[in-house]
């Protein structure tokens, strides 16, 4: 064989090798029905690459609800409320119900782990919600708050042995946070993690940053404003997500600790924050708080955030302004 003819295939080895000939990054989505809501993950990579960690970041959120749902028997926190005595949960669990606490001491009780029994009273989640009577009320609200629960290492005790707990404000954010890191241990560099409109974002879209539609809480279809956002968390709490309406009122999932009935002083809150498990217990916290004191916890915390009151004002913090004006 011509002595061309032999260095001809090692020459074209050597091409498919070089950095130009490998396979381009390019976008790559999939969804997945999990938390109640489907979750959308988009990633910017090589196809090669995406595939695989998409499918190991799916797996870790379900990971997570198997051990934070209230509504998966055997789950850490169906034993916590199922049970009279003290409960050993996962390092995970333990990690959001001590930031949960925090954020419960630090909003006064506005955010609140501990109301399980109230939620499960109105139903509002299920497909037979009420106006519960103000006795029965008052009898779901006691022994809740700040003081409900305390840990030791990863030992959960109940101040109440009837208490139930409910991560529903802080979990999914904890699952976001999750799957990215799952995401980025893979080798991915640019991905967006949606559940229901609550994102994690891993660095930006590949060249420029992600744009992310705000919902307007009264207009159907109306964006509120279009944030561009890179290697942060954004969640919305509002008073459309999750509802039902009775004599011209609405009654949404969002309750106020102190009253039992849901918050009335919001439509919406936004929050932009480093992780979504601290902007998904922020953005309850505000709702509950209210405009005015609702905007001054956000500082304490050094998050961002879009506040629509009960009137249709809209507040944003300094940070985003320039953004929100500029629309």
């Amino acid at each position: 064989m011509p002595t061309c003819l032999r260095i001809l295939p090692a020459l074209l080895l050597v091409l498919l090798m070089l950095p130009g000939c490998e396979e381009r990054p390019q976008f790559v989505s999939r969804s997945q029905l999990l938390m109640g809501t489907v979750v959308d993950i988009v990633v910017n990579a090589s196809p090669d690459l995406a595939g695989p960690a998409i499918d190991a970041a799916f797996a870790e959120m379900r990971r997570v609800e198997n051990q934070m749902s209230s509504h998966i028997e055997q789950s850490d926190v169906w034993r916590l409320s199922h049970s009279s005595g003290p409960v050993e949960v996962s390092a995970e669990t333990s990690e959001v119900l001590r930031l949960g606490l925090a954020v419960a001491r630090q909003s006064g009780g506005a955010f609140d782990l501990s109301l399980g029994g109230l939620k499960q009273l109105w139903g509002i989640e299920t497909a037979t919600p009420r106006i519960p009577g103000d006795e029965d009320i008052r009898a779901a609200l006691q022994g809740i708050g700040p003081d409900a629960l305390r840990i030791e290492g990863q030992t959960v005790f109940k101040q109440q042995s009837d208490l139930q707990v409910d991560l529903g404000g802080i979990a999914k954010g904890f699952a976001l946070d999750r799957a990215v890191a799952v995401l980025r241990q893979a080798g991915v560099r640019h991905a967006s993690v949606n559940a229901g409109g609550d994102l994690r974002l891993l660095g930006d879209r590949g060249d420029r940053p992600w744009r992310i539609g705000i919902q307007h809480p009264r207009r159907s279809g109306e964006l509120l404003a279009t944030l561009e956002l890179a290697e942060t968390a954004v969640v919305t709490s509002g008073d459309y997500e999750r509802y039902f309406e009775r004599d011209g009122v609405r009654y949404h999932h969002l309750f106020d600790p102190q009253t039992g009935r849901p918050a009335r002083d919001c439509q919406s809150v936004t929050v932009v924050a480093d992780g979504a498990m601290l902007a998904d217990a922020l953005a309850t916290a505000v709702f509950v708080l209210g405009p005015e004191r609702g905007m001054a916890f956000l500082q304490q915390f050094e998050a961002e955030g879009i506040l629509v009151t009960a009137s249709g004002e809209v507040l944003v913090t300094p940070g985003l302004q320039q953004q929100v004006a500029g629309q």
